[in-house]
């Protein structure tokens, strides 16, 4: 008799679903109340210009020097034994990385709707993971895809011939969107974020955005500079979400010097909590 009482004074599904959702997203556009975000806001300004210094610098050193002899080192576009790389390259499509995290937002919020108590709490915690993972890859691409506007460089040979200095400002077409690539910017804005959340994967990760970015030259669809470029739009990118999340200690935590570090997750986090329980006198 109390369960079925329980049950029957619990909010429907849908009501449930709604409010799931709100306080996800509400807890995106808090206020922030850690008390060290001053400390780790004055890091990621310090880090974001220096990496974006040393980044340009880089940027500019390759299109002068490197990008034509490397372009017209790879294979012609088009050529039918490169047909792995194609399919390889396509998992460092934002469409398909943004998609494959909505999907599983949407996932979690259906899922926890049904929950309540611990396990709703669990699913949550990963569901507030999620979200850090779907907004870095999401804003760097957006960044990026207004800088391809603005800048309008030509794709490798796009013109007939091989010229690294082919820029067309606010053409706006595929072929004028070269430079930042927009597969480094989502392969490294996704494994900086995966890296931040779980250190442990920070070489696999950053394996996989590698790959990628060597998929996009071998390809002809970008310079080495604009992959190099989209790298460090990803990275900042990222790094400025995760200073979101941390100013509302949401996944993150801030250190006394600024250093932004990950939270325990929720799975993580129970089982420590199991170990000690289990281990105490």
């Amino acid at each position: 008799m109390p369960a079925t009482a329980d049950s029957a004074s619990r909010p429907a599904y849908p009501v449930q679903l709604l409010t799931v959702s709100g306080r996800a997203l509400a807890q995106l556009v808090r206020s922030p109340s850690h008390s060290r975000r001053a400390e780790a806001a004055r890091k990621l300004a310090r880090h974001s210009l220096w990496l974006s210094m040393a980044g340009a610098a880089l940027v500019i050193a390759l299109m002068l020097a490197f990008d034509l002899t490397e372009i017209q080192l790879m294979p012609a576009r088009g050529t039918p034994s490169l047909w792995p790389i194609r399919i390889l390259t396509d998992f460092g499509k934002d469409e398909y990385v943004l998609s494959v995290l909505g999907v599983m937002l949407v996932v979690v919020a259906l899922v926890a709707a049904g929950l309540h108590g611990t396990r709703r709490a669990l699913l949550l915690g990963l569901g507030t993971r999620l979200q850090f993972l779907f907004l870095s890859v999401a804003l760097s691409v957006f960044v990026g895809e207004i800088l391809k506007y603005l800048i309008g460089r030509g794709r490798p040979f796009v013109g007939g011939k091989a010229d690294p200095f082919n820029f067309i400002p606010f053409e706006g077409s595929g072929a004028y969107a070269s430079l930042p690539s927009g597969h480094a910017i989502t392969a490294f804005a996704l494994a900086f974020a995966v890296s931040a959340l779980w250190p442990r994967l920070r070489v696999f990760m950053f394996t996989y955005a590698i790959v990628i970015l060597l998929t996009r030259l071998v390809l002809l669809a970008h310079h080495p500079s604009d992959v190099t470029a989209g790298a460090l739009v990803g990275i900042v990118g990222a790094m400025t979400v995760r200073y979101w999340f941390a100013a509302r200690r949401l996944a993150f935590a801030i250190r006394a010097d600024g250093t932004i570090v990950p939270l325990p997750g929720p799975v993580t986090g129970r089982l420590k909590r199991v170990a000690r329980g289990a281990s105490a006198p």
